[in-house]
């Protein structure tokens, strides 16, 4: 594996932020069961909708999770992309060849 790029550890660390939360944990922890109605996380993260709405923000934000307006009530789920691009972040952990110098530094 190559070496990230700036652009993409800048990335990786806006996405190791947003799951840094407890509650955003569990938002996705409900999530993963398909598309929510905002009422339904509140319950299952209980948490009040301002609280809630902020963590949802960062999640957004962090392009994790997407949302669409019926009606009244704005629906959430996992974006697309979302666990490819975490499973890229997570090949930081994987152990890789040495680059370069064989021996160890000093």
């Amino acid at each position: 594996m190559a070496l990230m790029s700036t652009p993409n550890l800048g990335r990786t660390a806006r996405l190791f932020h947003a799951l840094s939360d407890e509650t955003r944990l569990r938002i996705l922890a409900r999530l993963r069961g398909g598309e929510r109605c905002v009422c339904e996380l509140m319950d299952a993260v209980d948490a009040a909708q301002s609280r809630l709405s902020f963590h949802l923000k960062a999640l957004k934000d962090a392009g994790i999770v997407i949302d669409r307006r019926e009606g009244r009530w704005n629906y959430y789920s996992i974006a697309p992309d979302a666990r490819e691009e975490l499973s890229d972040a997570l090949r930081l952990l994987e152990p890789r060849a040495p680059v370069g110098r064989e021996k160890a530094c000093c």
